[in-house]
């Protein structure tokens, strides 16, 4: 991967070599002024990568990332080995196409598991799953949200609620990438009160027959499987019978229809699906076992609202290195950007937001390890994490001027992107509502 050549413009990320030995360089700071470019440095291929390479100590105030090591750190850096894609996502980003191919090489780098326990395959602790997420969306937001879509959402459902015969037929292509996994539970006239979906799923005899609409789903058209939610129509099992459950849906079945959603201005590099089911019949055998009501669903949406968290970060870091990298380089009235006060000034506040939400993901991890996580915190850091994300972002932009809105500077294809982490996995309305209470013991959701 390149670096732009344009006088006083960010540079995009500098990638690992995927060759043994070789090196990579950078441009650093010059020693006595820290403006500027500065001497070429080296760096080791992605098995020797070092965390102060990865996410220098200018985006790591407090060197929270600083010491970490072994599996953590090499899967930190695979998913920056996808860097090297950066030029592919911006073109798929401004054509708005989806570059499949990229799941499968996240497949072959191991990097789908979203922290899942897959037998064969990386197992990621807490915070090795969110250094990929945070990495991959520093990359491109597109390419973090395959993961979401793909590990965090249709894998984690078979995984969690599945059968062995599920897994068996499911989890291997999912988590190599080999074949594409969808988790339709939006409907067109429910997204955050998703618990009163409408899609319905009639017991016939041996078959499901599954009848209504899904939107906003990722992965859903020209894929291979969609997990969809439907309540349960089947008077004959009193305990299932008006739940929701998940259903494994072949995209190719007669009356899955499905099309992609046009006109938006965030994910542009990833396609979602607006799905009609006119009478889909499957199988008995299609429900997941362990999908028995709308609470099983949340689990699946309770362990991915953390992710966010993590991508939110991503996204703010590389909005934040932009605007360092912009004022360090950028002459302007016959000085750098840098050493005007107002500038330093700005810099400092967005390093005080991007601090701040590291902590919460490094909490986030620590928590997530000892088991003993909340919902109520995963909605706190969601909300915060992506309300700072949009104010590190717009200054960013602010703060590049005119070089601000080039795809290639990165700034705004992140400031776009954050638009929809805000939205997914919970509104920040609804995040709040889930925190408000929790600490008041008073549910206001209706």
């Amino acid at each position: 991967m390149t670096t732009t050549d344009h006088p006083g413009q960010p540079q995009t990320l500098p990638a690992p070599s995927t060759d043994a030995g070789a090196a990579r360089t950078e441009r650093a700071g010059d020693a006595a002024t820290g403006i500027g470019p500065g001497p070429v440095v080296s760096a080791p291929d992605p098995t020797a990568a070092t965390p102060a390479e990865l996410l220098p100590i200018q985006a790591d105030h407090f060197a929270l990332f600083q010491d970490v090591a072994g599996e953590d750190l090499r899967a930190w850096a695979d998913a920056r080995r996808l860097a090297e894609d950066l030029e592919r996502l911006n073109e798929a980003w401004d054509r708005a196409e989806y570059p499949t191919e990229l799941i499968a090489k996240l497949g072959d780098l191991d990097l789908l598991t979203d922290g899942l326990d897959v037998p064969g395959h990386r197992a990621l602790s807490p915070l090795a799953a969110g250094l990929v997420n945070m990495e991959l969306s520093r990359i491109d937001g597109s390419l973090g949200t395959m993961v979401g879509v793909q590990g965090g959402l249709a894998l984690r459902s078979i995984v969690l609620l599945g059968s062995d015969a599920q897994k068996e037929r499911w989890v291997e292509p999912l988590v190599a990438g080999r074949e594409f996994g969808a988790f339709a539970l939006t409907e067109p006239d429910h997204g955050s009160d998703s618990v009163s979906l409408e899609t319905a799923a009639r017991r016939d005899g041996d078959q499901w027959v599954l009848s209504g609409q899904k939107r906003w789903i990722g992965n859903g058209v020209n894929g291979h499987v969609s997990v969809v939610w439907a309540r349960v129509d089947d008077p004959s099992d009193e305990t299932l019978h008006g739940q929701v459950s998940g259903f494994l849906v072949a995209q190719d079945l007669p009356g899955y229809e499905a099309e992609v959603i046009t006109g938006k201005v965030a994910l542009r590099a990833i396609h979602q699906a607006h799905i009609r089911l006119d009478d889909v019949r499957v199988g008995l055998d299609a429900r997941l076992p362990g999908a028995r009501s709308f609470k099983d669903t949340s689990k699946v949406l309770f362990a991915t609202r953390a992710g966010v968290a993590w991508g939110a970060l991503g996204h703010a870091t590389a909005c934040y290195e932009a605007a360092l990298e912009h004022a360090r380089t950028r002459i302007q009235f016959g000085r750098p950007l840098a050493k005007a006060q107002n500038v330093q000034v700005r810099l400092a506040d967005m390093l005080q937001t991007l601090t701040s939400m590291q902590l919460y993901c490094v909490r986030l991890a620590q928590l997530e390890t000892a088991g003993t996580i909340s919902p109520e915190q995963a909605s706190l850091a969601k909300v915060h994490n992506t309300r700072a994300a949009r104010e590190i972002a717009s200054n960013a932009r602010d703060l590049l001027g005119g070089s601000g809105i080039l795809l290639e500077n990165r700034v705004v294809r992140h400031r776009s992107d954050i638009e929809a982490l805000h939205t997914y996995e919970g509104t920040d309305t609804m995040q709040s509502l889930i925190v408000g209470r929790k600490v008041t013991g008073v549910s206001a959701f209706v």
